[in-house]
């Protein structure tokens, strides 16, 4: 090719994507579904009984490269039990403004409290809506679960909700119709109660 050609060849990727068929996507109209391993919005997962896998080790915390995770931890009590192991994660927050969706918290988690979710659509025009909660972070109540506090399933020990042989507090003998306890959080704008 002639020296004097070579800065047209550039214009060549250009001029060729000029009549490619146009590829839109209408979102949020049609939402097109991720990846199976997309790293999305973080949630804090509970056992089958209701009590929380955390255990307020921070292990998440020192892991992330952002500086984006904030835990502190608390003792359990034998009025207030929030999770199987003698500490939980009184406090957890996570700022999406630093977050780089690595997954290395996921990674450093012991108990599997901390996964990530395939939800992607995490924008605010506040700052402070930015940064999560624990409220905002902790997985659903199923069928069979108890808001925690509440205390273990009667005859286990941390070690079988570690392992994974809690199937539920329905079968497990968890007292559903105990009062929830003075500290327990009023449902958050548009939870329901």
């Amino acid at each position: 090719m002639p020296r004097f050609l070579l800065p047209l060849a550039g214009f060549g990727v250009t001029f060729a994507t000029m009549f490619r068929k146009k590829h839109t996507e209408q979102y949020p109209e049609e939402k097109v579904p991720t990846a199976a391993r997309y790293h999305g919005r973080h949630q804090l997962n509970r056992y089958a009984d209701g009590l929380e896998k955390c255990i307020g080790c921070e292990l998440c915390a020192w892991a992330c490269p952002a500086d984006a995770i904030y835990v502190e931890g608390a003792d359990n009590t034998a009025e207030e039990r929030f999770s199987p192991g003698e500490r939980y994660g009184s406090v957890y927050q996570i700022n999406y403004l630093r977050c780089i969706g690595c997954g290395l918290c996921v990674e450093a988690c012991p108990t599997r409290a901390l996964t990530m979710t395939n939800e992607y659509e995490m924008a605010g025009d506040d700052r402070a809506d930015m940064i999560y909660e624990k409220h905002d972070l902790l997985g659903p109540m199923l069928d069979g679960m108890v808001p925690a506090p509440h205390d273990m399933v009667p005859g286990t020990t941390h070690a079988d909700y570690y392992r994974g042989e809690i199937t539920g507090a329905a079968q497990s003998g968890v007292d559903r119709t105990a009062a929830p306890s003075s500290n327990q959080r009023a449902p958050q704008h548009g939870e329901e109660s």
